[in-house]
């Protein structure tokens, strides 16, 4: 049966193919796009706990992706999750005291955006292809940290396709940062913004609505997309590493088939957890899905009390790329909460833009049944790092210690036994100078390649190789702008003026 997608704000009348969706990033309207269908998984566990990811991805993949041919998302899958990763198992399931960890960080960028970004470049030219396009895509994206570099990665040299990556210039890792300003490829280009992610964002949603600027870049042949994750290419490929973790467990004899099982997902622009959601309604076994946040706790008081406010004081902290008050993705699950209606959708996206909140009828609120959402302060999260460290042995970065301590929040507080899947989002050799911190219980007056070094000296695990190469790396993007813009650099980059 074929998925075909629509908006969340527009009537199911105006659809989609796969192929067309990822070209166009997002939907015309500004609303994102959504299967009109979800598609019917049957997944036989048992066999999967004997698969490869790869095997995983295309069992899952060929059921959003019904336009491409199965020769296709196999090329492109093979492609996408190879030596590039330097563990065989791609996303490992590991056990440490009485929870599991997802490992999403071993991949080119150590970080769990690379199990959807290596593999969007591959979708997009197969798309490209496939519908006969003509202009070069232009990848639009605005980073919080790791989106950036592994988008950047991922698109490097692609044919017919140029990537700009905004960023908060006060907002990264010193070696997020580094990662990003010394990217190689002719077609890659990074700008610093002198703003937050939420500045970066909602600019970026704009312009990819701007139809004056769309009108100019047809002209020259250009079109844009995204690599942020409200690209279903992005997307979708998230779903696979939950389907790959419940067949894991069953693999390592923790869970039987059909047992249910938690997962603890940081939380920031809602794209990760999001994914989980999807793979619970194919048929993964999960029963909660815990929403962890940091100090910017916009997702904690919308699910506990149905009220989205981004009307608040805004934290730079120890976990960066969850520093965002406007949770793009969050717009697909609330088009389900209201019965997949799309004036209410729209109706509610607009309230955001215009007041900065909305708020959840009662029947909606009863319908949020899936997720459970706690936060912790900047403390919290150090103590749990320091905790990991000093009882295990295992090191963690600062967005996963989010979601490790948010998930004793929820056992403590529901007294759940099931096993509990923290999904671990990054390297700590990406945090290094927090991460110190947390271990040693000292500041420490060292960040980048130095807090690295010292941090090996304390944990021994090895560096990973896309840090240890920045030690050499030029930088080679050095642009700064303000919001507001942001469309003038667009344009210059593009040779538009």
């Amino acid at each position: 049966m074929e998925t075909l997608y629509r908006s969340t704000r527009e009537s199911a009348s105006q659809t989609m193919t796969s192929s067309q969706a990822v070209l166009q990033g997002l939907t015309p309207d500004g609303g994102l796009f959504v299967p009109v269908t979800l598609p019917q998984a049957d997944f036989d566990f048992d066999q999967l706990a004997q698969a490869d990811y790869q095997t995983v991805a295309y069992e899952v993949l060929k059921l959003f992706f019904t336009d491409y041919t199965e020769a296709e998302l196999k090329s492109c899958i093979q492609a996408a999750y190879g030596t590039q990763f330097d563990d065989p198992a791609i996303a490992p399931v590991t056990k440490h005291g009485k929870q599991y960890y997802l490992e999403l960080f071993h991949g080119p960028t150590i970080a769990f955006k690379d199990l959807a970004l290596q593999i969007l470049p591959h979708l997009m030219t197969t798309a490209a292809k496939k519908n006969q396009l003509q202009a070069e895509v232009v990848i639009l994206t605005a980073t919080s940290g790791d989106t950036g570099k592994a988008a950047m990665a991922g698109f490097a040299d692609v044919d017919q396709t140029k990537i700009i990556v905004f960023y908060p210039q006060a907002g990264v890792s010193a070696i997020q940062k580094q990662q990003m300003v010394t990217q190689v490829g002719e077609n890659t280009y990074v700008v610093a913004i002198n703003g937050n992610f939420d500045d970066a964002q909602t600019k970026v949603k704009e312009l990819l609505n701007d139809r004056e600027l769309h009108a100019q870049l047809a002209a020259n042949q250009f079109q844009f997309s995204s690599a942020n994750s409200i690209n279903i290419g992005r997307l979708f490929p998230q779903v696979a590493y939950y389907v790959y973790a419940y067949a894991q467990l069953i693999k390592q004899g923790q869970i039987k088939n059909g047992d249910e099982v938690n997962f603890s997902v940081p939380t920031g622009n809602f794209g990760d957890i999001l994914a989980g959601y999807y793979a619970k309604q194919l048929g993964v076994p999960i029963h909660k899905l815990i929403c962890a946040s940091n100090r910017n706790n916009v997702l904690t008081d919308f699910f506990n009390t149905g009220v989205y406010n981004k009307n608040r004081e805004f934290f730079l902290t120890s976990s960066p790329s969850m520093d965002i008050l406007v949770s793009s993705n969050l717009e697909r699950l609330i088009f389900y909460l209201t019965g997949e209606d799309p004036k209410q959708t729209a109706s509610l996206m607009t309230d955001l833009q215009t007041k900065g909140s909305y708020t959840l009828t009662p029947a909606m609120r009863q319908a949020v049944t899936e997720f459970w959402a706690g936060f912790v302060t900047e403390g919290q999260d150090q103590h749990e790092i320091h905790h990991l460290y000093a009882h295990h042995h295992y090191t963690i970065d600062p967005h996963t210690a989010v979601a490790s301590a948010v998930a004793k929040q929820y056992q403590a507080a529901t007294k759940d036994q099931r096993p509990m899947v923290v999904v671990s989002t990054a390297s700590p050799y990406k945090f290094p100078k927090a991460v110190l911190a947390a271990i040693t219980g000292q500041d420490h007056d060292v960040d980048g390649l130095a807090a690295v070094d010292q941090l090996h000296a304390l944990i021994k695990t090895p560096i990973p190789a896309t840090v240890d190469n920045l030690r050499t790396a030029p930088v080679r993007h050095h642009q700064v702008t303000e919001p507001d813009a942001m469309a003038a650099a667009i344009k210059t980059i593009l040779k538009l003026n």
